[in-house]
């Protein structure tokens, strides 16, 4: 049994780690998360894109997800479904730092790490750091999508963001910000109450546990996706009106707008468009994204720690 004292790093108390691991540790652990989590699992939102997306050519419409991905290797290769992977992953970093630092950060100055469960503190520091993150986030989501959709003709971040600041100016690039935040805050309040609440309930005495970090942090995101799942539709349509040959979409100029035209072409099942890979989407990119962060988390805490 290993000697009890300062030096030794098995004895740190690992969820008081928010508190005493400084910032820093927290931005940095976040960066690595969210790229862990954006690259694993992008084939999988290329396909929720792409399903999201009213067409009317019948090439880029699909029934599933099975569907979808062999009809889209088939035609196009498999390296068509990790388009546009480069921009999330340029964004998904500095991103994820933002949002997990200013998580850890309102959450301490809300009371959520004292003893036992703090709901409001956790939702709070949600809502902060989804709003900072999606400022940050938003233009590099609307490039990604972009080269995501069936005909795309970009195969470079960076012309597609040339061209689309050329042809539509730089309010493309947050025209779905409030769309965007609508359906973020709440996802991450959701999501990160029902971590906080499954984490403690799965493992009660607080030691690192990836298997708990895992399980919650795929519950919480599955649950969150189905619930959001009609405003990332709106999004999506806001995101891609660009690209769409439907004059009506290409002049919808918000949340409103989008609503109704998703209620015009496809009543209330629209909202539910592409929910299935978009919760098949979040379930093992959140466990990943949990267990990545609170991994890094716990090294990089630690060699700091040892350092000292």
């Amino acid at each position: 049994m290993p000697a009890e004292g300062p030096s030794n790093v098995e004895e740190i108390d690992y969820e008081s780690m928010p508190v005493g691991s400084g910032l820093g540790i927290n931005m940095m652990a976040g960066a690595l998360a969210g790229i862990s989590e954006h690259a694993v699992m992008f084939p999988v939102d290329s396909i929720k894109t792409r399903m999201q997306v009213f067409s009317t050519q019948p090439a880029a419409v699909y029934s599933s997800i099975g569907n979808a991905f062999i009809r889209i290797s088939s035609t196009e290769g498999a390296r068509a479904l990790w388009r546009g992977v480069a921009s999330v992953i340029a964004g998904a970093g500095p991103a994820h730092a933002v949002y997990f630092g200013s998580y850890e950060f309102v959450k301490e100055l809300a009371g959520g790490n004292r003893p036992g469960h703090h709901p409001l503190a956790t939702s709070i520091a949600g809502a902060a750091a989804t709003i900072s993150s999606d400022a940050l986030m938003n233009p590099f989501d609307v490039i990604k999508q972009r080269m995501q959709l069936h005909g795309s003709p970009f195969r470079s971040g960076w012309v597609c963001a040339k061209t689309v600041y050329k042809n539509e100016g730089l309010g493309a690039f947050y025209i779905s910000y409030p769309t965007t935040l609508t359906m973020t805050v709440p996802f991450t309040a959701v999501q990160f109450t029902t971590y906080e609440f499954l984490k403690d309930t799965f493992n009660p005495s607080g030691t690192y546990s990836p298997l708990t970090h895992v399980s919650a942090g795929g519950l919480a995101g599955g649950v969150a996706a189905a619930v959001t799942t009609p405003l990332d539709v709106a999004k999506t349509l806001l995101q891609t009106r660009g690209h769409s040959d439907d004059k009506e979409i290409r002049g919808a100029r918000g949340m409103t707008d989008a609503f109704r035209i998703i209620w015009q072409r496809d009543g209330a099942k629209g909202f539910m468009r592409g929910v299935a890979p978009r919760v098949v989407t979040f379930m093992p990119s959140n466990a990943l994204c949990w267990l990545s962060y609170e991994f890094f988390k716990r090294v990089i805490g630690g060699y700091e720690r040892v350092k000292r």
